[in-house]
């Protein structure tokens, strides 16, 4: 008897995140059988600031039980998932996520928000979280952010191309930070790069042109002098600080 194709949702899913996705959940499908519960794409590939050759299609993988032949099944898809730009996925169990709401409530609010599940349904739909996990988080993560600012850039001593990668990871890992504390002012969260430094500036009077402008060095890869990200280090650790700032002080609901 012929196994039942696995038949993907691509509504909303860009054009050319399909291709590699329906052959990254066809190999899935193979290997993982039955425990394979849904296959949810998060992250940037799923709207305008997806940049085909650059940007990473991100998923989340949600099983029924997880093992470490889950592990070896998923490791063995390692080098066509690196040429299709398809990056690791993350696994999960429903369990797992219900457990994980007050530890990772940043990084789930942000998949709720920044998900489409493409087979099964999505498990970040209906979560729920307590404010004061996510301000909490918050917290931790930006005075985190400005201790490996400051150790990176003695790291780097120097060297420009790492100094501009810390500070471009700075960026990039900010946004689900920015779109939390949003969330925590019950204002829109924004799903666009430009439209989430835009919002968190305007509603916490920090400048965050610094962080807009090092995200995009991720694409344009501009040269720079040592004078140029000297600044551009003042200005992100400035804002990032001023972040850290804002979230300290809000008040939430427990």
């Amino acid at each position: 008897m012929n196994k039942k194709k696995m038949e993907l949702d691509f509504n909303g899913i860009p054009q050319p995140v399909q291709g590699p996705l329906a052959a990254f959940s066809s190999d899935l499908d193979e290997k993982l059988g039955q425990n394979l519960a849904g296959i949810t794409v998060v992250g940037s590939s799923l709207g305008e600031d997806y940049k085909p050759g650059l940007s990473d299609i991100n998923t989340v993988l949600v099983l029924d039980r997880l093992d470490q032949g889950v592990l070896k099944a998923v490791a063995s898809q390692a080098k066509g998932m690196h040429k299709k730009r398809v990056a690791p996925p993350l696994l999960m169990t429903e369990p797992y996520i219900k457990r994980s709401l007050d530890v990772f409530a940043v990084e789930l609010l942000d998949f709720q928000l920044v998900g489409k599940a493409i087979w099964g349904s999505n498990p970040f739909s209906d979560l729920h979280f307590v404010a004061s996990d996510v301000r909490l988080q918050c917290e931790r993560e930006l005075k985190a952010m400005l201790i490996r600012l400051r150790q990176g850039y003695i790291a780097a001593a120097g060297n420009s191309r790492l100094l501009r990668d810390v500070l471009v990871a700075t960026a990039k890992t900010s946004l689900p930070y920015l779109r939390a504390m949003l969330w925590l002012k019950d204002q829109q969260r924004e799903s666009l790069v430009d439209a989430t430094f835009t919002a968190a500036s305007g509603h916490f009077g920090v400048e965050l042109d610094p962080l807009r402008e090092v995200h995009r060095w991720r694409e344009e890869k501009p040269r720079l002098r040592e004078t140029e990200l000297e600044s551009a280090f003042e200005r992100v650790y400035a804002a990032v600080d001023g972040l850290a700032a804002a979230v300290d002080g809000l008040e939430v609901g427990s």
